[in-house]
């Protein structure tokens, strides 16, 4: 009988596989888990969370503004970058050492060095420079941001990584992308007092996500301040100084502080020894796994973005916690990837589940559409000119809802609990025998009675 140092090797500390490692040593599993940069992966330490903290900062010069409205007076306020930031690394640092604890008090050692795999069941570990062996290895290393080498002096942009350790706020930003990460870092640099400019190769923005939603989050985001340079592409960087002249396929030349790509990110698969161990990956580095996330090789798995299916932090710890049921508690679960909400926490936000309205008529023959459109209560009186737009996207042939979109304040908290009867497969009529929460935004989900189209 073939003896292995682990029963479980986890490469990657992230959502995923610190749920994955934890659960199967719960379970009884030898587990260990390497990591490289920080326990918590992208989403801890340099993604969801330290970008929501950023965003609710960002939104406090707006409500100051509003405040005038209902009666405040107050002298002029100013930020200062350098205590967000610090304050920003020690909630990171804290929540970092949960995870650490977490893993700890649940038998799983921890590895803090780079793990490639060098055959079936053996990885090194680079800085020790040793070999260990695992009956079974999970992949959960995440994707990083990517950066486009064939742009001229594209060693002077940032990325998402970066963006959370800026020294300074740059009075004037260009971010190049319209997806999550683009839109979001927009809105909190603006709201922080910045110039910001976007750049997209597209004429639209969020790419996947329901058009008219879309569309009226760009209408927003333009009336926060936030300029739009559509159509267009970055073809070159020069540095002088501390400035930026960037060069556009339009011929126009801009000049910013710092410029931030955000135009993707792809899987952290390479120099990671995928072929050492029989493994294949396709063109953009992600490992192809089966519903129960099993790759070619059966025992090695992979979970989490490095797999690209649905890139976000809920289901990679839903994907880790499933593999640790199958593999190592014997209770096979393979994760539903349809109907998962999410949220751009750009300001207002822009949140939905379900189908869009383009997915549904290309799906369904026959789709009703139930929209409101509306001023904010809270903008009667702060003044300021915003619009909220929700909307049900409804099966005509059996009533069903298939999607439901929002943008507006607090439209992730409102789609987070949405998600559960789109999840339950309920009808417009059931959303209809609900009472409205007077006075509140959700209330209009259950008030809508004439179609829109």
């Amino acid at each position: 009988m073939t003896s292995y140092d682990f029963d479980l090797f986890t490469i990657g500390a992230g959502s995923g596989g610190v749920r994955a490692t934890r659960i199967a040593a719960g379970f009884g599993a030898r587990a260990a888990v390497a990591e490289e940069y920080r326990a918590g992966g992208t989403c801890v330490i340099r993604g969801c969370v330290p970008k929501k903290l950023m965003v609710y900062g960002s939104r406090i010069g707006f409500d100051i503004e509003d405040a005038r409205g209902f009666g405040w007076t107050h002298p002029d306020t100013t930020h200062d970058w350098a205590t967000l930031i610090r304050a920003k690394d020690q909630e990171i640092g804290r929540l970092e050492g949960l995870y650490r604890k977490g893993l700890e008090g649940a038998g799983a050692t921890i590895i803090d060095d780079r793990a490639e795999l060098v055959g079936p069941h053996e990885i090194r570990l680079k800085t020790a420079d040793r070999i260990v062996t695992a009956k079974t290895i999970l992949i959960a290393v995440g994707a990083s941001p990517h950066l486009p080498q064939e742009v001229a002096g594209i060693e002077h942009a940032i990325t998402s990584n970066e963006v959370f350790h800026l020294r300074d706020r740059p009075a004037h930003i260009v971010i190049v992308g319209a997806g999550y990460i683009a839109l979001e870092f927009a809105c909190i640099f603006r709201g922080y007092g910045s110039e910001v400019t976007v750049v997209h190769y597209g004429p639209e923005i969020l790419r996947g996500f329901d058009r008219e939603g879309a569309a009226h989050l760009h209408q927003e985001l333009a009336k926060r301040g936030i300029r739009f340079i559509m159509d267009a592409t970055v073809v070159g960087i020069r540095r002088e100084g501390q400035m930026r002249d960037i060069g556009l396929s339009t011929g126009e030349v801009l000049q910013a502080g710092e410029i931030m790509f955000a135009t993707g990110r792809w899987p952290n698969t390479r120099g990671l020894g995928l072929e050492a161990a029989g493994l294949d990956c396709n063109a953009k580095g992600a490992i192809p796994v089966d519903r129960f996330s099993q790759t070619q090789v059966p025992h090695i798995y992979a979970v989490g973005d490095v797999t690209d299916r649905a890139n976000l932090t809920p289901v990679a710890i839903r994907e880790g916690h499933a593999f640790a049921e199958t593999v190592f508690n014997n209770n096979p679960i393979a994760v539903d990837h349809a109907d998962i909400p999410t949220a751009i926490f750009t300001t207002p936000e822009f949140a939905s589940v379900g189908l869009t309205e383009e997915q549904a008529r290309h799906r369904h023959a026959d789709i009703h559409i139930y929209r409101a459109k509306y001023r904010p209560m809270r903008a009667t009186i702060s003044g300021r000119d915003e619009q909220t737009l929700m909307k049900l996207i409804v099966d005509g042939a059996d009533n069903r809802v298939l999607g439901v979109h929002m943008v507006g304040a607090d439209a992730g908290e409102i789609i987070q609990m949405a998600a559960i009867p789109v999840k339950m497969k309920c009808t417009k009529a059931d959303f209809d025998a609900a009472i409205a929460l007077h006075p509140s935004a959700a209330e209009e989900f259950v008030l809508m009675r004439t179609r829109a189209s």
